[in-house]
């Protein structure tokens, strides 16, 4: 199966875009979603968080104290290396689980993915597209959307790769910018991919 990774820093659109795909019959994993059910559902890996970050990481209720671990990852680089060396691994057998059942008869799957590039995980795809949208834009979006301050959206994204640091890694680009219709773009890129699919598919038999 030809795997396509997508990414794009905060507020750039890219579960939009994701959404377009889906329209057009492509599967999407949506790894930042799986990733937060992964944390609650597999047991090992419960254990695994409190032994690193304290059982007061989970509420009595089994829902994860997203609160706790925050606080202990924000601003603590050491302490997040740890906290994706544990749900890494997790994901991807998620991710490796869904694309076996996906049908043959699909041409290409799509994994969406935050940290695709920071995580090292658009090494196992076989092509990468990148969802930008000008600062001011995310920072109007973010600040709308999630009730937060200009400084709240800035740390966010600092700890991120940038754009320009993300686009040297990317082969595609969707460009989100309220200016260029993002469905047209998305479906000049399907096309694309659909002929890149083919060609895996016929160089792969």
């Amino acid at each position: 199966m030809y795997k396509v990774g997508i990414t794009g820093g905060i507020g750039s659109g890219k579960t939009t875009a994701c959404k377009v795909f889906e329209v057009l019959g492509i599967p999407v994993f949506y790894a930042d979603t799986v990733a937060k059910e992964i944390m609650t559902q597999d047991a090992l890996l419960v254990e695994s968080v409190k032994a690193a970050f304290g059982n007061e990481s989970y509420f009595e209720d089994g829902k994860i104290n997203n609160k706790h671990i925050a606080g202990i990852v924000f601003n603590n680089e050491q302490a997040l290396a740890q906290l994706n060396a544990l749900v890494h691994p997790a994901v991807f057998r998620a991710f490796d689980a869904w694309e076996a059942s996906i049908p043959s008869t699909v041409s290409y799957t799509l994994k969406e993915a935050a940290i695709l590039f920071e995580s090292g995980s658009y090494k196992l795809c076989d092509t990468t597209i990148l969802v930008t949208a000008p600062y001011e834009i995310k920072l109007k979006r973010l600040m709308q959307r999630d009730g937060i301050t200009e400084e709240q959206v800035k740390a966010r994204m600092d700890k991120q790769l940038s754009d320009e640091e993300k686009a040297k890694m990317a082969d595609h680009f969707i460009v989100n910018d309220e200016q260029q219709p993002i469905i047209e773009q998305v479906l000049a890129l399907h096309q694309q991919l659909l002929k890149s699919a083919e060609a895996f598919k016929n160089t792969n038999a």
